[in-house]
């Protein structure tokens, strides 16, 4: 595990990243995320660290190029969120519900996923969101 350290100075702003959404849910129960996209490593690294509020329908995606064990920690993240670990059939595999803020403690996919969903903390309880839930986005544009 590598660890890195990143300072509030050092952050990228939050709309260098590229906007989208995601919507998240069962049949016709269906929730609308518009959220911000960590593409890069850069990014990825960041997370929503060093953010203060998060309303209650935006969100972080951070997506895979292909299905992969994903972990996360919440090193200056000042907000509690929920993270939704979306496997290679769109579908949530795990959530972890309202990360507690400052921890270093690690929280693991569990399985390989090719994207996962930040929240806010208790938007997935709240909003009905369940494991087994599907989960879909804009595909990503094509390199040039």
């Amino acid at each position: 595990t590598e660890i890195y350290t990143l300072s509030l100075h050092d952050a990228l702003p939050i709309s260098t990243f590229t906007p989208s959404t995601v919507d998240v849910g069962a049949g016709a129960h269906r929730q609308h995320f518009d959220v911000w996209v960590a593409a890069s490593a850069a990014q990825q690294t960041q997370g929503l660290m060093f953010v203060r509020d998060l309303p209650a329908n935006r969100g972080m995606l951070f997506p895979e190029a292909s299905p992969r064990p994903a972990s996360f920690w919440m090193k200056n993240t000042y907000i509690e969120l929920d993270l939704l670990f979306i496997g290679p059939d769109h579908r949530i595999k795990k959530i972890a519900a309202r990360a507690p803020p400052l921890s270093l403690a690690t929280i693991d996919s569990g399985e390989p996923v090719i994207a996962v969903l930040e929240i806010k903390g208790g938007e997935a309880e709240r909003r009905g969101i369940h494991v087994g839930d599907s989960a879909s986005w804009p595909a990503a544009p094509a390199a040039h």
